[in-house]
Parts: structure tokens; sequence; C-alpha cells
């Protein structure tokens, strides 16, 4: 199974950067999307008879929001952690027969913290919502988790710490995350590999110089780690502040 992730920062702009090419290019089994910015009916796309779409709109206009892209038939899907409403639009999950796919925008704490509180909250629900999965078949959780776990997954550690994105209290969540029982695909694989980012600023220059932040996951229940074929980052893709990012693994 190739599953791709890809934070588009806004769909509509996303495939006016050559979005379908990409997609056409990678040719996924699964494609999982946050932060399309979309409401139902703005969006057209054609991607052929092979896949079937699922959305997860956010109610709030031109925020947050979840796709997920698939070419195989799920069981079933599920919107949000288990019966909430999930007003943003923040959570998709796929059954198929040997697992459980989960793609998911995990709320930012916002640059003076203000929303941290409620992210430290959400990251409990939601590690218990992954556990309860977990519980029935193995996870593969995917999506723009808005933490940079350690310091070799930031360019600029010392001088960002305790900013959005790299308190210790998200760091701290990230850890409790992976020790409940899952695997950090990425680094799995490439235990020592620095200056590997999947989201920078638009500030100028930044991207070219590679001064970013790895914050895009895949993440696995730990009894699939020897099944990861490859997980890679595609870091030349534009179209996004954010770059895809791909998973290869036999379910």
């Amino acid at each position: 199974m190739k599953c791709v992730s890809w934070n588009v920062n806004g769909l509509r702009a996303c495939v006016n950067k050559g979005f379908l090419d990409y997609f056409r290019d990678v040719d996924a089994d699964l494609f999982c999307l946050q932060e399309t910015k979309l409401q139902e009916g703005q969006i057209e796309l054609d991607l052929g008879d092979s896949y079937q779409q699922y959305w997860n709109y956010a109610e709030k206009k031109g925020y947050s929001g979840t796709a997920v892209f698939t070419k195989i038939p799920p069981l079933s899907v599920r919107y949000g952690i288990e019966d909430d409403s999930e007003p943003e639009g923040r959570i998709i999950t796929l059954e198929f027969e040997a697992c459980y796919v989960v793609t998911v925008y995990t709320p930012n704490a916002k640059r003076d913290l203000s929303r941290l509180p409620y992210r430290l909250e959400w990251e409990d629900r939601f590690r218990a919502y992954l556990l309860h999965l977990d519980q029935n078949k193995p996870v593969i959780a995917c999506g723009d988790l808005n933490v940079a776990h350690e310091e070799i997954d930031i360019k600029n550690a010392k001088s960002n710490r305790g900013n959005s994105g790299f308190t210790d209290e998200e760091r701290s969540k990230m850890t409790q995350l992976l020790d409940a029982g899952f695997t950090d695909t990425f680094r799995y694989l490439h235990p020592d590999r620095a200056d590997a980012y999947t989201w920078w600023s638009n500030m100028p220059k930044v991207r070219e110089r590679n001064i970013g932040w790895r914050i895009d996951y895949f993440l696995i229940s730990n009894r699939l780690r020897d099944k990861i074929i490859d997980a890679r980052i595609d870091a030349h893709v534009l179209g996004s502040d954010h770059c895809p990012i791909v998973l290869e693994v036999e379910v």
C-alpha cells in the first residue's frame, strides 16, 4: 500500500500550482490531505474512476478541512473523533480489512500559545482514539501534527524552543503517543537524517535555504514496523508551504 499525506494549505490554490501533476505521478493507493480550506461544492476534482473521495469540511469558511482519496474501497468511514461533531473538519478515519487509516490536521497552539491548553486536551483525546482503534486492528495515522518532535526535526532548535509547535508540552504529547505503541516511520528508517523537513515559513529564501520544520508524519502501530518498505519526504514538490510525505507498507 502506497500512502501520501500533504497539507496543501488551500486545495484550490494548490491545484493551480501543479497538485494534479504530482497526484498522477505518485499514483498512491491513498492520498490524504489536510488544510483543504474548502466548503462542499467549491471544487470538483476529476481524479478518474479509480478513486473514491471523502471530505470533512470545517464549519468556518476557508479554514482547516481534510480529505482522503482512495483506490481501495473502505469498509467504513468516520469523521471526527468517535461521535464528536468535530466542527473544524480535522479527522477522517477509513477502515480497511487489514488496518485503519487516519488523516489528521492537529490544532495549532497559535503564536501567542493562547490555544495551547485546548491543543493539549485535544492530544489526549486523539491518543485515546488511536489506542481504541488499535485494539481492533493496526493503525496508520498521517497528517500535519503541528509539532517538531526532536531537535533534529527543526533547523533552529535553540531559538525556537518554547514557540508554537516546539513547546516542551507539545513535544511531550508526541512522546506519549509514540510510547503508547506507535512508530514515527520516517525517523524509524532514518534515525540520524538531519535537514529533513516538511514545512517552511513563507519568509524570503527560507525554503531555498532549507530552514524548515518536520511537522508532517506517518505514524503506524508498532506491529506494522517490520512491514515498512519506504518512508520519504518529497521536499522537491512545491504548491504549498508543506511538502508531501510518502509511506509504502505491506498490509
